[in-house]
């Protein structure tokens, strides 16, 4: 059974940091690169981050490059966002994807608000 468990979310002031985990199982996680999306209220689903395979390689979405770090350990199953610099569009609801496999985590609440 393939599970992703995100977890970290939470309430944080603007210029604060958060660092969301994804928990994956049921596959094999190392064969695949690995996604981090964001959905806020009313908006679409936007792609935030990727990591390759290997973790040698990640992408960013302009509006986090430079804040965000998308990171994985394989020998854990694991992969996670640092994220710092918070600012209130930063609120969402953050998910970890599969894009091979179109795998999706149920999601961890991000809420950055003084």
């Amino acid at each position: 059974q393939v599970q992703l468990v995100e977890s970290g979310g939470g309430l944080v002031q603007p210029g604060g940091s958060l660092r969301l985990s994804c928990a994956a199982s049921g596959f094999t996680f190392s064969s695949y690169a690995m996604t981090w999306y964001r959905q806020a209220p009313g908006k679409e689903r936007e792609l935030v981050a990727v990591i390759s395979t290997s973790g040698g390689s990640t992408n960013y979405a302009d509006s986090v490059k430079g804040r965000f770090t998308i990171s994985r350990d394989n020998a854990k199953n694991m992969v996670y966002l640092q994220m710092s610099k918070l600012k209130p569009e930063d609120t969402a609801v953050y998910y970890c994807m599969c894009p091979a496999r179109y795998y999706w985590g149920q999601g961890t609440q991000v809420t950055v608000s003084s």
